[in-house]
C-alpha cells in the first residue's frame, strides 16, 4: 500500500502542470511524448527475448488500454475542465474497478448498482445547472472513458503478472509502454500536425517530469503496488490522490471552484467508494488471494 500512497502524492501535482503549462498543445501529442520518455526509461531493463510471444502481445494491449487510450482521452479532457474537476471525475475509478472484477470472478452484489448510482448522483452536484452540450459534460464523458480503460488496464495487468512469476516487474514493464506508444501513436494520426508542434523549454520541461517521475516511475510504482493488494483496496487507493489533487490545484495553482458543491460532491461520491467496498455493512470473508 505505500507504494500506491507514493504515487497519489506524485501525481497530486500534475492535475495542475497539465492545466498550466500545456493547455493548447494538442493533447495526443503531449500524451505521446510523456509516454516516449516512460518507454526509454524502462527499454534498458526489458527482457524481450525471454518473455513468451503471447504474454508479450497480452502486455503491449493492456499497456495501449491503461496507459495510451487513457492518456489521451484524460489530456483531451483538460480542454474542458479545470484541473480540480479532472481530479475530481477521476472517482468513478473504483466502482469500475469494483464492477469489472465482480464481472470476472462472476460474483454480483447489487450494492455495486447502488455505488454506481450514488457516484452518478455525486457527480450530478458538479454537472447541475450545466447545460448538456457544455464544456464541462464533455469532459466529463472524456474522463469516464478515461477512468474506465485505467480500471480495465489495471485488473489486466493483475492478472497477466501472475502467468509472468518468474520474472521481475522491471523486466516486462516495458512491454506495457511499448504499447502505449503504439496506441497513442496511431491516434495522433487523426489529430496531431507534428510539424506544427512548438513546445518552450518549461514545457519540455513539464513534459520530461510527466514522462520520467508522474509516468515512468509512478505507473510503474502503482502497478507494482497493484499486484500486492486485494482488488478491494485497490479500487479504494485509486482515490487517494483525489484530496490532495484537488488541495493542490486549489492553492498551489490558483484555481477556484464552489467549494461547497465541490465538497458535497466528494462525500457523495466517498458514500459511493464506501458502500461498493462494504465499509457500512457487516464484514465478509476473504478470498486469500493478493
Amino acid at each position: 500500500m505505500l507504494l500506491l500512497l507514493l504515487t497519489s502524492l506524485v501525481w497530486a501535482f500534475s492535475y495542475g502542470l497539465i492545466k498550466g503549462q500545456l493547455t493548447g498543445i494538442d493533447a495526443t501529442a503531449v500524451a505521446v511524448l510523456r509516454l516516449l520518455c516512460a518507454a526509454l526509461l524502462f527499454m534498458p531493463f526489458l527482457r524481450l527475448r525471454l518473455i513468451p510471444r503471447r504474454h508479450a502481445w497480452r502486455l503491449a494491449v493492456i499497456g495501449a488500454l491503461q496507459f495510451g487510450i487513457m492518456y489521451v482521452l484524460y489530456l483531451h479532457a483538460y480542454h474542458y475542465l479545470q484541473a480540480h474537476e479532472v481530479v475530481l471525475f477521476t472517482i468513478f475509478t473504483p466502482v469500475y474497478i469494483a464492477l469489472l472484477d465482480s464481472a470476472l470472478e462472476r460474483r454480483w452484489f447489487w450494492r455495486h448498482m447502488l455505488a454506481a448510482f450514488l457516484a452518478l448522483v455525486g457527480a450530478g452536484i458538479i454537472l447541475w445547472k450545466t447545460a448538456p452540450g457544455s464544456d464541462i459534460a464533455v469532459g466529463f464523458i472524456l474522463m469516464q472513458f478515461s477512468n474506465l480503460c485505467f480500471a480495465a488496464g489495471q485488473l489486466a495487468w493483475r492478472r497477466e503478472r501472475l502467468r509472468l512469476a518468474e520474472f521481475r516487474e522491471r523486466d516486462v514493464f516495458g512491454l506495457l509502454y511499448v504499447g502505449a506508444v503504439g496506441a497513442a501513436l496511431l491516434l495522433s494520426g487523426l489529430t496531431t500536425d507534428w510539424l506544427d508542434l512548438r513546445l518552450t523549454i518549461p514545457q519540455i520541461g513539464v513534459i520530461l517530469y510527466l514522462g520520467i517521475i508522474a509516468s515512468g516511475i509512478g505507473f510503474f510504482w502503482w502497478n507494482l503496488g497493484a499486484t500486492r493488494v486485494n482488488p478491494g483496496t485497490l479500487a479504494v487507493m485509486n482515490n487517494a490522490k483525489i484530496p490532495v489533487g484537488i488541495v493542490v490545484s486549489l492553492f498551489f495553482f490558483g484555481e477556484h471552484a464552489n467549494l461547497p458543491r465541490l465538497i458535497l460532491s466528494g462525500v457523495i461520491m466517498l458514500i459511493a467508494i464506501g458502500v461498493a467496498e462494504n465499509w457500512f455493512g457487516p464484514p465478509q470473508g476473504t478470498t486469500g488471494k493478493p
